[in-house]
């Protein structure tokens, strides 16, 4: 029903209006003509007096033009059997009836089949085929085949890779006022890869997308008048142009305005206004958010002081990875606070954060190993872990690494050198993989 009310809101400047003409449809659409039978077909969609709504008679008359030829009533109903009730969704047949309105020419169908090609609905997936139709429907005018044939060229599906030709395409459908089209004309002129890089003609073309309610390009504006890269430095349009977006519900936008609002950049400095944009991204799973969340129940800056709270929140990030998060994870349970002291658990929490290279993690996990707190007491992965944070510079790490040394043996110190060595050589593989 609903792709029949959407026929209807878009062709309804085709119905005729008075109750003699109404009635003229059905005596027309029965003796054959196909623009009849589709108006009737919307008619019986509708439920527009004297019809009752009956979606099977909708479907007949919608059936009855199309198997005349009409393009779009062709078009509609294979949109229809894409989209379930009134009709069961059958692809072969939404595939059937699209190929032959884009066989009229037709944009809107050769745009559509160009998707289904695309995406290997109702047809083997075949991206030279979709490049086939979209380029049909592009040069048409049709301002979403022209997005997609610049994507097609940008990636090198179907067709071979070609900058030009993306920026030609993208160019064609920003022109026309296309959103996603401008943003990555945008992105394009700022990287500098498809044309020569340009931060004017970038900050430009995100503001058009920007003003449409794009919320990529609102964050991207956003972060260029912060860092001054491509525009001006001006934080209280950052802030502008991060609201917008974070009111869209745009995760890192809300982070960065609960920074703006915690550091009064470019706005007045308001604690509960940045903890309520840190809640909405870190609600969203923004680990870096929920690490501040946590930081600010621990502290009581901004919240009422809270430490079950913080550990909530620090556990969060800390499982997505986030390394700070694991290391005050570790802390928490280590001294008790908004958890049961638990050594096990703040091994644990340490070991994840110092095996990202954390230096505090790995010196907090060196003194566990040393004092034989939550792991086994072993002297050579003391000394290891704090060789470790001692080469980041960690002043506390290299003391006790020193004291430590005073009660290993010769072969103890060679054996926790080796495994620095090799802990160091395996990080650096992973980072290059």
């Amino acid at each position: 029903m609903l792709r029949l009310l959407t026929i209807l809101l878009l062709l309804s400047s085709a119905l005729l209006c008075s109750g003699a003409e109404i009635y003229d449809i059905r005596e027309a659409a029965e003796q054959g003509d196909a623009k009849a039978q589709f108006n009737l077909g919307v008619l019986y969609a509708s439920g527009m007096p004297p019809y009752t709504e009956d979606d099977a008679m909708a479907v007949k008359w919608l059936h009855k033009a199309a198997e005349q030829g009409d393009a779009l009533t062709q078009y509609h109903l294979g949109l229809m059997y894409t989209d379930a009730p009134p009709l069961a969704e059958d692809s072969a047949e939404a595939v059937k009836w699209c190929r032959k309105a884009a066989e009229q020419g037709l944009a809107e169908a050769q745009y559509s089949l160009g998707r289904m090609y695309y995406l290997g609905y109702g047809v083997p997936e075949d991206h030279a085929e979709a490049v086939k139709w979209y380029r049909k429907a592009a040069e048409q005018g049709y301002v979403d085949a022209q997005f997609n044939l610049g994507l097609m060229y940008a990636k090198g599906e179907g067709v071979a890779e070609d900058d030009a030709e993306a920026m030609k395409w993208y160019r064609k459908a920003a022109e026309q006022g296309d959103a996603k089209a401008q943003f990555n004309f945008g992105a394009i002129y700022y990287s500098g890869k498809g044309a020569p890089k340009d931060h004017a003609e970038a900050v430009k073309w995100y503001r058009k997308a920007a003003e449409q309610g794009y919320v990529d390009a609102q964050f991207n504006l956003g972060v260029i008048y912060y860092s001054g890269k491509g525009a001006p430095k001006d934080h209280a349009e950052a802030v502008k142009w991060y609201r917008k977006a974070a009111e869209q519900g745009f995760a890192t936008a809300q982070f960065n305005l609960g920074v703006m609002y915690a550091k009064g950049e470019g706005v007045a400095e308001d604690d509960a206004e940045a903890v309520k944009w840190y809640r909405k991204a870190a609600e969203q799973g923004f680990a870096t958010a929920q690490f501040n969340l946590g930081a600010i129940y621990y502290s009581g800056k901004g919240a009422p002081k809270d430490h079950a709270e913080a550990v909530k929140w620090y556990r969060k990030a800390a499982e997505q990875g986030d390394v700070d998060a694991q290391r005050n994870l570790g802390v928490m349970y280590a001294k008790g606070r908004g958890v049961p002291q638990d050594d096990v658990e703040a091994a644990k929490w340490y070991r994840k954060a110092a095996e990202q290279g954390h230096a505090e993690a790995q010196s907090n996990l060196g003194l566990m190993y040393a004092q034989g707190e939550g792991v086994a007491e072993d002297d050579v992965m003391g000394y290891m872990w704090w060789n470790l944070a001692a080469a980041q510079g960690h002043e506390a790490a290299k003391e006790n690494k020193g004291m430590i040394s005073k009660r290993m043996t010769k072969e103890q110190i060679a054996e926790a050198q080796k495994l620095s060595r090799e802990w160091l050589a395996k990080r650096s593989s992973d980072e290059d993989a």
